[in-house]
């Protein structure tokens, strides 16, 4: 079983272990390439908007419902496992 938490912070794989804190990359989860595209590409969104401080709070609110929508398919695809998520940029956790 998996605890893992979904988030956008810098440097890291979009996927951290709840746990013990470290990231984890998406293929060693053996997530679909699909899903693994999906959160590359949210993460680069993230990033860009993490250097412009988070300036469009619409902006933030759509990086957040895809980081929401990601953790539930993460949760789908990894059965049993407790999935999180957290906002980077509202350094909070949000429910799924």
């Amino acid at each position: 079983m998996h605890y893992v938490t979904i988030d956008g912070l810098m440097s890291g794989t979009g996927i951290r272990d709840s746990f013990a804190g470290g990231y984890i990359s998406p293929s060693d989860l053996k997530l679909s390439e699909l899903l693994q595209r999906r959160i590359s590409n949210w993460l680069s969104r993230y990033e860009q908007a993490h250097f412009r401080q988070y300036d469009s709070v619409d902006e933030l609110s759509e990086l957040d419902a895809e980081g929401l929508a990601i953790a539930r398919v993460v949760r789908d695809e990894l059965p049993g496992s407790k999935v999180e998520y957290f906002s980077s940029g509202r350094m909070a956790k949000l429910d799924l």
